[in-house]
């Protein structure tokens, strides 16, 4: 049996708002991070059914590096969540500052390249 996969967060004092700021600015990203906040822990397939692995995975692993999700492994699944109260304390209402404004008719299709 291999071993479960193990990822790495960084913990809430090194959540770095330039970070933060540059994972959400990617319109793909942050309707990521929008998806996330209505609807809490998704598979990470969930997040774009439509995309390439490769790219959902580079996507994924950027917002986690950044401090926005929360990655477990569940058997075969990757389990994604928004460290809500992390970044809460950390840049109180950014978040829901920054969601507030995203329209989401601006983020591409699945597939598409932001502009």
């Amino acid at each position: 049996m291999s071993p479960a996969r193990t990822y790495v967060h960084p913990d809430r004092e090194d959540i770095a708002l330039p970070r933060v700021l540059f994972a959400l600015s990617e319109p793909l990203r942050l309707a990521m991070v929008r998806k996330l906040a209505d609807e809490g822990e998704v598979d990470s397939v969930e997040l774009g059914p439509d995309l390439p692995r490769s790219t959902l995975t580079h996507h994924t692993g950027l917002l986690r590096e950044s401090g926005v999700v929360f990655v477990r492994a569940q058997g075969r699944k990757c389990m994604i969540s928004l460290r809500t109260e992390d970044l809460a304390a950390r840049f109180p209402g950014l978040v829901e500052t920054v969601l507030a404004g995203y329209d989401a008719d601006d983020a591409p299709a699945a597939g598409e390249d932001a502009k």
